[in-house]
């Protein structure tokens, strides 16, 4: 273990050319930022610029925390889809309220959005499940996402069938697939620098607007 612990201390971290960044010259909006931020990390070849952590919580307060995809973002939030019957998506109906984080690793750049999370509409939960690929809806499909599995050929056999089921009908939506919105109430823009002083720009929902102000590293 000590070795693990000094490989780790040896690590790099902050390597490379950085962007910089000047939080006095921000929108007065989050989203604007975050969407330029996105924009960025998309044209400097990010790997899946959209991947993020999604954290919730159950009933008593334990913690989970897994890595999915942003479907969308406007005015209204930051989206994603899952299953109503997976452990976040149960988790989400105990204590509707979640974290995402992004982590643009080249870049070091990290974005935190915390908010209350509401379910969009059947209408549009089904126009996303329907605009995924053939293989991410014929796994969805199973509804049986965190179930205890025999062996990979069960998986296999069922995935396959739920594809047969799926070329027969092509208009079918998985029952419990459910679009969700974080409405944030903040989010927090970090800049990491080669010296190490970092800039944290937060912003803070109060009422009908956004109040920004710096934090310490």
């Amino acid at each position: 273990m000590a070795e693990v612990r000094q490989l780790l201390r040896g690590l790099t971290v902050f390597g490379g050319e950085l962007p910089t960044f000047d939080p006095s010259d921000t929108p007065d909006d989050p989203v604007e930022l975050f969407t330029a931020w996105l924009l960025g990390a998309i044209r400097a070849q990010v790997p899946e610029p959209h991947a993020m952590t999604l954290s919730t919580a159950d009933a008593d307060g334990l913690p989970s925390a897994r890595t999915l995809i942003l479907k969308d973002i406007d005015t209204d939030g930051w989206r994603f889809a899952a299953d109503s019957g997976s452990a976040k998506g149960r988790e989400l109906s105990e204590c509707p309220y979640a974290a995402l984080t992004f982590y643009w690793q080249p870049l070091a750049r990290q974005v935190r959005v915390r908010g209350p999370v509401v379910r969009e509409s059947a209408e549009r939960a089904a126009a996303d499940f329907l605009a995924r690929g053939a293989d991410a809806r014929a796994e969805a499909l199973l509804g049986r996402q965190g179930e205890p599995l025999a062996d990979l050929a069960q998986r296999d056999a069922a995935v396959a069938e739920s594809a047969a089921r799926l070329a027969r009908e092509p208009g079918l939506v998985a029952p419990g697939w459910t679009l969700y919105t974080v409405q944030a109430r903040s989010v927090e823009f970090w800049q990491g620098a080669n010296d190490r002083n970092h800039t944290r720009l937060a912003y803070r929902r109060t009422s009908s607007r956004w109040t920004k102000e710096l934090l310490w590293p």
